[in-house]
């Protein structure tokens, strides 16, 4: 005899035994989703080199690298003068970056010969203009040959014929004075060499008392470098004069093989000065040293080298 709950039980049965086989493949559709396609989710401590890296991988290491600093370098560099200078400035500008350094930047000092870099820029921007024909004979007479300092147009009879654009190229390459001389009288003029520093906002710089300042240099160098002062084809006509000087036992002399400076020296009695922009392909800024107080020699020149050489690795 059945009891009075028998019917229930197998009732009960059938319902588990109906659950349990419609639970067998939801319960296996779940466990291979989370198998195969939740691994993707997974972050393995291990990569896989079949995976490119993300650009997010270096921002990480980016927080323990060692940012540079202004007064890092200035220690490197006044530990290379060691005491041998006691009036100088340097400045440095990254060009792709907004790091600077600046010592003495705003000190006024005897241009020297870097007063050529205002006078070019000045030249080819009256040329952009077409107030100057770069392509001119110019005849030199007795009146303009300055028989000192460097040049070879000093020991030529007057007479020579030279155009424009050679003179500028002498001006630069050899810091030729004559050719100096003949531009900035008589194809500029001092009042248009004037109007046109005041202009770029070059306000410590006196054209006619040859005097000028670091931060002045490093503005002008930068606006010649980034195009700012003529055409593209006249602008890599002025660097390259400013490359590969009769001079390049200062700010050059150290640097690797494949950098590039533009850049002009200047040389008086107790004042030596290089400016100029330095480039690798990769990094690229301004240095400018100016220095007053100081003897002309390989001593000097070997500083000027160092402090090159260290700024360069630093801004590597």
């Amino acid at each position: 005899m059945l009891s009075m709950d028998g019917a229930p039980t197998k009732r009960k049965r059938w319902i588990r035994f109906i659950l349990l086989i419609i639970g067998i493949p939801v319960i296996a559709g779940l466990l291979l989703k989370t198998l195969f396609f939740s691994r993707a989710t997974v972050i393995s401590p291990i990569p896989d080199a079949s995976i490119p890296r993300t650009t997010s991988a270096p921002k990480t290491f980016s927080l323990f690298k060692k940012q540079k600093s202004a007064d890092d370098l200035t220690d490197k560099i006044n530990n290379a003068v060691d005491e041998t200078w006691n009036d100088y400035s340097v400045v440095v500008e990254d060009y792709t970056s907004d790091f600077a350094l600046r010592i003495s930047e705003g000190e006024i000092f005897v241009a020297a010969s870097v007063n050529k870099i205002p006078i070019l820029a000045a030249l080819y921007y009256y040329a952009g203009k077409g107030d100057i024909d770069l392509d001119r004979d110019i005849t030199v007479q007795a009146a303009d040959i300055q028989d000192y300092g460097t040049g070879s147009l000093r020991y030529e009879e007057p007479g020579a014929v030279y155009s424009i654009k050679t003179l500028a190229k002498l001006m630069i390459k050899q810091s030729d004075n004559t050719a100096t001389y003949i531009l900035a009288n008589h194809i500029i003029g001092f009042d248009k060499l004037k109007e046109i520093t005041a202009q770029w906002g070059l306000v410590q710089t006196d054209m006619v008392d040859n005097k000028t300042s670091n931060q002045d240099i490093a503005k002008l160098m930068r606006m010649i470098y980034e195009g700012k002062i003529t055409d593209a084809a006249h602008t890599q006509e002025m660097l390259s004069f400013l490359k590969d000087t009769d001079h390049e036992t200062r700010l050059p002399a150290l640097l690797p093989d494949g950098v590039t400076v533009y850049h002009k020296i200047g040389t008086e009695v107790g004042v030596i000065h290089d400016a100029g922009v330095i480039t690798d392909g990769k990094h690229t800024y301004y240095l400018g040293i100016f220095t007053n107080g100081t003897a002309e020699g390989e001593e000097t020149d070997k500083h000027f080298a160092d402090i090159s050489k260290i700024v360069y690795d630093y801004m590597k």
